[in-house]
């Protein structure tokens, strides 16, 4: 199911995926891209598993994308993904055409690593012990009202 993000009025459908062909070769992620009023123009960001980049595989979280120089993001966080649309529209990548347009995402991602400054959207990315993503833990508070 995509999830939905509004940016100026525009609302995008964007969804994240693992791929493999012929089992374990051509490992990739991909952030799929796509307004909601044009469902067939398709924007498709490929980040292939190549020399110096990582992404997700038995150690990484699902999205996860790194590089060798500690530059990480996570493709599971609006933030991050509203930045890829950003310098994909900057680069006139965005899709007007019927079809899903595959371009490489690892310039994109060289981009906005510059771009990072520390701590906005860049957690870093842990290597799990596990091959399914860790669940970060989450605060539960509850308020508690006076009993009358």
């Amino acid at each position: 199911m995509p999830r939905r993000l509004v940016v100026d009025g525009t609302t995008w459908l964007w969804s994240v995926r693992h791929r493999h062909r012929n089992r374990h070769d051509d490992c990739r992620e991909s952030l799929t891209l796509r307004r909601a009023d044009a469902p067939h123009a398709q924007l498709r960001l490929v980040f292939r598993a190549v020399p110096g980049r990582l992404i997700r595989d038995a150690y990484w979280p699902s999205g996860a994308l790194g590089d060798t120089h500690g530059n990480n993001l996570n493709l599971h966080e609006p933030g991050v993904v509203r930045r890829f649309l950003d310098e994909a529209s900057a680069r006139g990548l965005l899709p007007t055409a019927h079809g899903v347009h595959e371009v490489d995402g690892w310039p994109l991602f060289d981009a906005l690593a510059v771009r990072a400054s520390p701590g906005q959207d860049q957690r870093p990315v842990r290597p799990s012990s596990r091959a399914v993503a860790a669940v970060p833990a989450v605060e539960v508070r509850r308020t508690l009202r006076p009993s009358r």
